[in-house]
């Protein structure tokens, strides 16, 4: 079974996805399952994990909503307020829904880098240890050493690291990003999704030379048990068709055993995401 770990759906409304700028006009449409599916076929993908791409509720709710109807959507990550001193009673009727697997905050975006470290944020995580739910770690290289502070403090909540935590590939820069995505990966507890990775290249020009010492850097230190591969279609279409993501991938973990394969392109993702 192959599982895209990391894709978004979205009604495009400018006010509603601001980060969309004029300089990604092709995004700013909607994107739907129906249009996932048709991508889907050509690169033999069997189901998907759609994550949040608006921090709010109405979305979490409408993701959960198109993971029922579509059952080639295996699970929702969605967000909540995790600061919130409400958080459990917000929470609990949406975690009652099997299809909701984990929840994510836009922490990149955030101005206060040490916003992870926060009392009442990591209060928030101990709800989804409780709840059984995983967390999406979304953020960008420099904030790699908050991240590991942020784990430390909760070593049995389940992290997931979304885009290896951007490198700067378009700059060809891997320290400290190296270092420290091997000390975060010393977690057994965080695994990390092989996503996003061409956006952060040159967008119209990347090669897989230029990737392959990040690739390399992501398996060696995280191993096929801890590894994932997501689109993060539709974004990804800036840089890369989806079909030819998945071919890349699977280049980069060709000389992997048959079964330590399996384990990154699905089953990974599937242990995470659908346990039950």
């Amino acid at each position: 079974m192959k599982i895209d770990a990391h894709q978004h759906f979205w009604k495009y409304d400018p006010a509603a996805y601001p980060w969309i700028g004029p300089h990604m006009s092709s995004l700013r449409r909607d994107y739907l399952p129906r249009h996932l599916k048709t991508a889907m076929a050509p690169a033999k993908i069997d189901g998907v994990i759609a994550v949040q791409a608006r921090q709010n509720l109405e979305e979490t709710r409408w993701l959960l909503e198109l993971t029922c109807k579509h059952d080639f959507i295996f699970g929702t990550v969605g967000w909540a307020p995790l600061i919130s001193p409400d958080l459990e009673r917000i929470l609990e009727p949406l975690a009652s829904d099997p299809n909701l697997r984990g929840i994510r905050h836009v922490l990149e975006d955030e101005p206060d880098d040490n916003y992870m470290l926060r009392e009442d944020f990591n209060r928030g995580i101990a709800v989804l240890q409780h709840l059984d739910l995983a967390y999406d770690i979304l953020i960008r290289e420099h904030q790699l050493s908050q991240s590991i502070q942020f784990v430390d403090r909760n070593p049995n909540q389940i992290f997931v690291l979304d885009h290896a935590a951007k490198p700067r590939i378009r700059d060809q820069i891997l320290s400290p990003w190296k270092q420290q995505i091997q000390e975060l990966a010393c977690r057994e507890n965080v695994y990390c999704k092989l996503s996003g990775l061409a956006r952060e290249a040159d967008s119209k020009g990347w090669t897989e030379e230029e990737l392959a010492p990040y690739f390399e850097t992501i398996i060696e230190a995280f191993g096929p048990s801890r590894l994932m591969v997501g689109s993060d279609w539709p974004v990804c279409l800036l840089s890369v068709e989806y079909h030819r993501w998945f071919e890349v991938i699977e280049g980069f973990i060709a000389s992997l055993s048959i079964s330590e394969q399996a384990r990154v392109l699905g089953k990974t993702a599937y242990g995470v995401y659908c346990p039950s």
